[in-house]
């Protein structure tokens, strides 16, 4: 089920409030552009605009900096940085290498060590516009405040949900044994959207020889009344043979219309015989206090890496909505994301995100 948070998915690793749509259309000058600056501080500027804020070369597409200059006015908090907000743009939007973006601000806040950072977005295509984004910078400096979200943020923001996650997914797994790139995927197996999701999953396993990945039950129980007893069969199956579970969930999956309080019990039932196990044993197995309590865990992970929706895939850490990301696009960041993280993805053909610089404007 899609999080009403969430209603579409517009760039990739950024909550709403940070999403940017850049179309086509008349030019933004640096001089209209600049009437949505910040404003002016009267402290005294913390950062210096030197060589680090300009604008690199954007190639022959681009005739003009689309972007206001920089102010050294509006730039009055000591952090975060310049370069730390461009290396967590860099691992959000450095995928795209057509994207460019420049950051106009980071601001004191009347709020004691929080800052507030404003960020111009655009693309190398002549004439593209440029849309501002801001978000707040936490007095911790590993999170940020989006719309009404907490994002991680720095220039690893994915690093410490990258760690928890290789601790703690216990889901049932394809793919390669070592966990450096691990894609987890948070799903429900009564819920539709999941289901459309599996030939994605069953794409990304088969282009990521190196890739290890799980499935991980997150049952939405306020929603769909069975998911939580399907994933609690789902343990047990993986207890005995853990490529039988993916039997078992396809074939919970294609009857997903029967889990009904009449049909429901003997749908999952069901669907353990096609797994080639022995439903009864999985029956009782389900109904173990160990077993709950191993579901109610992968709840609790889900819930303590802010998943919101299902499903979402982790990809290294970077969180996913899989509903409405574009196949080729959801291939390009996680060969994208490998290549942040120094690790082989086993795919053949040209290495993706392999650039040295792959946004060319920011710093």
């Amino acid at each position: 089920m899609v999080s009403l948070k969430i209603s579409q998915w517009m760039l990739a690793g950024l909550v709403a409030a940070l999403c940017v749509t850049v179309t086509a259309g008349a030019q933004t000058g640096a001089g209209a552009a600049a009437q949505s600056a910040p404003a002016a501080q009267s402290a005294p500027a913390a950062q210096k605009a030197g060589a680090p804020l300009q604008l690199q070369s954007l190639g022959q597409q681009t005739k003009a900096d689309p972007f206001p200059p920089v102010n050294e006015k509006f730039f009055t908090a000591s952090t975060p940085t310049v370069d730390t907000v461009n290396g967590f743009l860099k691992a959000l939007w450095g995928y795209d290498p057509n994207r460019i973006w420049r950051v106009e601000a980071i601001q004191t806040t009347a709020a004691p060590n929080v800052s507030k950072v404003v960020v111009f977005v655009s693309d190398k295509t002549p004439n593209a516009k440029v849309q501002p984004t801001a978000f707040f910078v936490m007095p911790d400096g590993k999170h940020a405040v989006a719309g009404d979200a907490v994002v991680p943020f720095g220039v690893t923001p994915f690093a410490d949900l990258r760690k928890t996650l290789q601790a703690r997914a216990d889901g049932a797994t394809r793919g390669a044994t070592s966990k450096d790139l691990l894609l987890v995927e948070f799903a429900d197996l009564q819920c539709p959207h999941c289901k459309e999701a599996q030939s994605t999953m069953e794409q990304l396993v088969k282009d990521f020889p190196n890739a290890r990945v799980v499935y991980q039950s997150f049952p939405l129980v306020d929603l769909h009344p069975l998911a939580f007893k399907a994933a609690a069969y789902g343990y047990c199956v993986q207890k005995q043979k853990n490529d039988a579970y993916f039997v078992y969930s396809a074939a919970v999956f294609d009857t997903q219309g029967a889990l009904t309080p009449e049909t429901g019990d003997q749908t999952l039932k069901d669907a353990v015989t096609k797994a080639g196990l022995d439903p009864a044993a999985i029956d009782a197995c389900a109904a173990t206090q160990a077993t709950k309590d191993q579901v109610n865990a992968s709840i609790k992970l889900a819930q303590d890496v802010n998943v919101e929706q299902t499903p979402m895939l982790a990809v290294n850490g970077h969180l996913l909505p899989l509903t409405g990301i574009p196949y080729e696009t959801l291939k390009t960041i996680v060969s994208y994301q490998a290549s942040l993280d120094g690790v082989s993805t086993g795919a053949t053909g040209p290495a993706v995100g392999s650039s040295s610089n792959p946004p060319t404007l920011g710093k």
